[in-house]
């Protein structure tokens, strides 16, 4: 029987890198052996239930290419599939444990409840609901709910033994019944609590390999409970090591300790496939040792035995390791240009023709570990205003004789490209005899304001003959302007206005 997994995030804020995590092995795990992987929204959590936040997970899945096989936006035969939209499912199953006997009414009030917590701890007894309204007769608790009382309604839980659950990556785990403590399932407001919603959406959706974040473990026996209690079988259960943060503790990733948004990360230029190989290394590793590879790869060769338990180190320079490795070499060229573009056309940035963004984006890619690195590393080549560095117009002043040469040089040139502009800066250099450093250096600055850029002739080629030539006059006309007037009796008198107003100030002191 194929596997069908399934992701099932609350939408209560932005979607979580851990979201990102366990969808991705659920989608591997489900297409590995052509199963069907579900996207479900848990939204029973109506306080802090976001419409904002649930469209953002799906957009987020999406830009992942995790598109899953049944969920809000595609359909499919178990809809609908929030969880908000299937009460009817809850409810129904609640009355059917409520008329077996195995579930029962709580009319307990919040400070009744408070109160039973504070008389345990006085009796160093452990915390957890006592069982007081278990053996309300049935009819006083038809009778006091049909007349409007709140209730929550409780599973009926074994106070002696154990309950075990076989884990696929961790073996039998065995959770004694008297820190289960019959807990709720249908809350006041008539919304299912997750244990009960995911146990039955799991039933009614044929879900098959429940595979979820270790954290879960604990809760684990009141689903087994459940399943049982409703009939239902069992599923494979696997969970799966948390991310940890890079501390010394190796705690669990949180928001107080790190970003842990998706969309932060996408905001940041982190490109999908990156984060998603990035993720894929968090507790699992291809059959041949390889760090990077493909959704698609990874598909191909998933076996969920090769999970490790150890905890997964969530590295932000790890990320954007991998990140630049997708962007200097593994993302094509035109896929690349058209992801930079709209970060171009943002900047209010236009090109002539794609060839010319090819070759931009082209130029900058070493530089890059981001996709916003081509945006704060491109203005240049769209922008003839720009204003120079200090060091620039330092290294432009430097080599004024030479610019000055070059300019007379290629504005003779019959034809402009890249042969002829290295040539052309080559063969200066060498009559000159001077360092290479001491030509190109002050020639990057004048075509770019910055001290630091890509090649020189590459740029050069990039922008065109006249743009060269406007820059280099640009340049000398600003190291010009820059210098100060030569007017030796005005310097000697602001010198002298200086002293004496540093002498008055020392006489007030």
């Amino acid at each position: 029987m194929p596997p069908v997994t399934r992701i099932a995030p609350s939408p209560t804020g932005d979607p979580h890198v851990g979201t990102a995590y366990i969808g991705l092995f659920n989608f591997v795990l489900a297409r590995r052996s052509g199963g069907s992987f579900i996207l479900r929204i848990e939204d029973t959590d109506r306080e802090r239930y976001n419409p904002e936040s649930e469209a953002r997970i799906l957009e987020v899945f999406d830009w992942l290419g995790l598109t899953p096989d049944q969920g809000p936006a595609s359909g499919g035969p178990h809809g609908p599939y929030r969880q908000s939209e299937r009460l009817h499912l809850y409810r129904e199953a609640v009355d059917r444990l409520l008329a077996e006997g195995k579930a029962y009414r709580a009319f307990e009030t919040a400070a009744e409840l408070t109160a039973m917590r504070e008389e345990q701890r006085r009796l160093g007894k452990d915390p957890g609901y006592d069982g007081r309204a278990r053996g309300m007769p049935r009819e006083e608790s038809d009778r006091r709910a049909a007349a409007g009382e709140p209730f929550v309604v409780r599973l009926a839980t074994p106070d002696e033994g154990a309950t075990s659950f076989k884990d696929e990556l961790r073996g039998d785990i065995t959770i004694e019944n008297s820190q289960i403590r019959d807990p709720v399932i249908l809350k006041s407001d008539g919304y299912p609590t997750y244990h009960l919603a995911v146990v039955v959406d799991d039933h009614a959706m044929g879900v098959t390999h429940v595979m979820r974040a270790e954290e879960w473990i604990t809760s684990t026996p009141i689903h087994v409970l459940l399943h049982q209690a409703l009939g239902y079988p069992l599923p494979l259960f696997i969970h799966m090591p948390l991310l940890r943060n890079p501390d010394k503790n190796k705690s669990k990733i949180s928001k107080r300790k790190l970003d842990t948004s998706v969309d932060s990360y996408r905001a940041q230029g982190i490109v999908p496939e990156a984060l998603l190989n990035f993720l894929a290394n968090m507790g699992w590793s291809m059959p041949d040792g390889r760090e990077f590879f493909s959704l698609k790869e990874m598909t191909e060769n998933f076996d969920y035995h090769r999970i490790s338990l150890g905890g997964p180190v969530f590295d932000l320079r790890k990320l954007r390791y991998f990140n630049a490795r997708y962007i200097k070499e593994l993302i094509d060229l035109e896929d690349l240009a058209g992801r930079v573009a709209p970060l171009f056309r943002a900047k209010g940035w236009d090109w002539p023709d794609e060839d010319y963004l090819l070759d931009v984006v082209d130029l900058l890619r070493p530089r890059c570990e981001t996709l916003l690195d081509f945006e704060e590393g491109a203005a240049y080549f769209f922008d003839d205003d720009f204003e120079y560095s200090e060091e620039a117009l330092r290294k432009v002043e430097a080599g004024q004789s030479h610019l000055e040469d070059l300019e007379r040089e290629i504005s003779m040139l019959d034809f402009f490209d890249y042969d002829s502009m290295d040539e052309l800066l080559h063969g200066y250099v060498q009559r000159q005899g001077v360092n290479i450093g001491k030509v190109m250096q002050p020639m990057r600055s004048a075509l770019t304001g910055a001290a630091s850029a890509p090649g020189v002739t590459e740029i050069a080629t990039i922008i065109g003959k006249r743009r060269v030539l406007d820059r280099i006059g640009r340049a000398l006309q600003s190291i010009t302007a820059a210098l100060p007037d030569d007017n030796p009796q005005r310097e000697l008198e602001e010198r002298r206005a200086q002293e004496a107003q540093a002498k008055q100030g020392g006489q007030q002191q």
